[in-house]
């Protein structure tokens, strides 16, 4: 399935419930970042090795599946409520970083770039 594909799911389930009232940009904004949320609660304690590892345990296998399930949904559908192509605006927003985080000065280095003026 595609994005294109998903987005016309997510579009007529939403009309067959009449909730398309309701998935406004700051609606469908302020649910990503609840799902957002609960996906970081699920990592939250764990060390850096335990969440490498999250997905051996089949039950945070499945919380996590869930959680990137609801946050996919949800970014889905405000991308196709605003007109944007996800696939699109990220390959975008990749070269975009290729420029800015060349491999010769950042390779190996979490430092942010300058701002682009």
């Amino acid at each position: 399935m595609t994005l294109d594909e998903l987005a016309v799911l997510l579009r007529e389930f939403a009309a067959a419930r009449e909730w398309e009232q309701f998935h406004t940009p700051k609606n469908l904004a302020m649910a990503l970042a609840g799902e957002v949320g609960e996906l970081l609660a699920e990592l939250q304690w764990l060390t850096p090795e335990e969440a490498a590892r999250v997905m051996e345990d089949p039950d945070a296998a499945l919380r996590m599946r869930s959680e990137l399930a609801d946050v996919t949904i949800y970014l889905v559908r405000l991308a196709d409520l605003l007109g944007v192509d996800l696939i699109e605006a990220a390959r975008v927003k990749l070269a975009e970083s290729e420029r800015r985080y060349d491999v010769e000065n950042y390779r190996g280095s979490a430092r942010k770039a300058p701002p682009i003026l």
